[in-house]
């Protein structure tokens, strides 16, 4: 028995057009390697998109590839998962169903504080699968699960969901995997990890799914299953390539990073641009972003990622040697002014002044509009 096991493919999950061509991309690769390979049908565990109502043309690219396996009598059996899954039960995943380019296998039915899974039948295999919910609400369920028997079949069960051995010290709800029913195969996804043991396997993402999992693993992957053997395919499309920058004055950042592009080699690459520091002159806003985009592209980057998120103003503190409460409005413009010395800061106490100007109780708001410019003039800040 050969067959291929793929899920958290999140497809239509990026909003830089370029990423989501590549996730896309990724789908294709995949399905032409199963194509390749022959295998006898594709299992999807669940968040073939990253919402319950993707993009028509996400869908379209999506059904494309679903038409090829088709073809080539290659049958897909999936699940949802927690992004893909829709509380009212409509989601395009049951136009594949309907469609007939793929078969649903989240049949169940309770009886009394049971779960029992259905199974679907395909060529002496039993597919028995239970979609992931929004916030690990698939748990309980789970937990009292039962399969109807399906005698002599090799029995696979797919699910999107945690379990408690993959998931380390995570606080997220989580299956206690020792009492799942025993299988010959358990299909997983949900966790984007590298997990293969005692025939529970998680697919991990087909493409990553954001900036840190690009960092973290370069690319996405998916199994193949043969005759026991379970091997995992990588998918690495383009090199990731991550530059990590120091900057504490924003107005001298963008030649710095500039000067960083210059000296690597990003041709076709994606770049993770990570800016890091504490600014004590200017902030992140006045970075020339949209320079240094084009400069990455220049140096033939496939596209540019910048995160910030390590990059923080500095704290401004004052230190008051007085008691007096009258002059602290003094002493801290005074400070100011000796920290962040500028043309603007020189203004910042007739600013500070005419901020506090409020409007006569029977004052228009032109003629108060008017009166503030006023000021504003005559304080030579225009």
């Amino acid at each position: 028995m050969k067959f291929a096991h793929m899920g958290d493919c999140h497809l239509g999950g990026w909003r830089q057009p370029e990423l989501q061509a590549l996730n896309t991309e990724a789908f294709h690769v995949a399905i032409s390697k199963c194509i390749q390979e022959k295998v006898e049908f594709v299992i999807i565990s669940g968040d073939l998109f990253d919402s319950a109502y993707p993009p028509i043309e996400v869908l379209k690219d999506a059904f494309a590839e679903f038409r090829r396996l088709k073809e080539q009598h290659i049958p897909v059996f999936f699940i949802a998962g927690s992004h893909d899954y829709s509380a009212s039960g409509k989601t395009f995943l049951d136009v594949l169903d309907k469609a007939g380019l793929a078969t649903w296998v989240d049949k169940h039915e309770r009886r009394g504080e049971q779960l029992i899974l259905l199974p679907t039948i395909y060529k002496g295999v039993a597919f028995y699968g239970y979609s992931g919910k929004k916030s690990g609400l698939e748990v309980a369920d789970i937990n009292m699960m039962k399969l109807q028997e399906a005698p002599g079949m090799f029995r696979i069960l797919v699910l999107h969901t945690a379990l408690k051995d993959a998931i380390g010290s995570l606080p997220i709800p989580s299956v206690d995997e020792k009492k799942l029913p025993k299988v010959d195969y358990v299909a997983l996804s949900h966790l984007h990890i590298e997990y293969v043991k005692e025939g529970r396997v998680y697919s991990g993402p087909l493409f990553p799914n954001n900036g840190p999992e690009l960092e973290e693993l370069k690319g996405g992957s998916f199994y193949i299953f043969d005759s026991g053997a379970i091997k995992r395919i990588p998918l690495v499309l383009k090199p990731v390539i991550v530059l990590t920058v120091t900057i504490t004055n924003a107005y001298l950042g963008t030649d710095k990073i500039l000067a960083l592009l210059e000296q690597q080699s990003i041709k076709d690459a994606v770049v993770l641009l990570k800016i890091q520091g504490t600014l004590e002159q200017g902030k992140a806003s006045d970075l020339n972003n949209a320079l240094i985009e084009q400069r990455a592209k220049e140096r033939g980057a496939y596209c540019l990622l910048r995160s910030t998120s390590a990059l923080y103003a500095a704290e401004y503190s004052l230190t008051i040697p007085t008691q007096e409460v009258g002059t602290i409005e003094e002493d801290l413009l005074a400070d100011f002014e000796k920290k962040y010395s500028s043309e603007l800061s020189k203004h910042a106490s007739s600013l500070f002044t005419i901020l506090q100007m409020e409007k006569g109780e029977e004052e228009k708001v032109s003629i108060f509009t008017e009166r503030l410019l006023s000021e504003v003039k005559r304080g030579g800040l225009l």
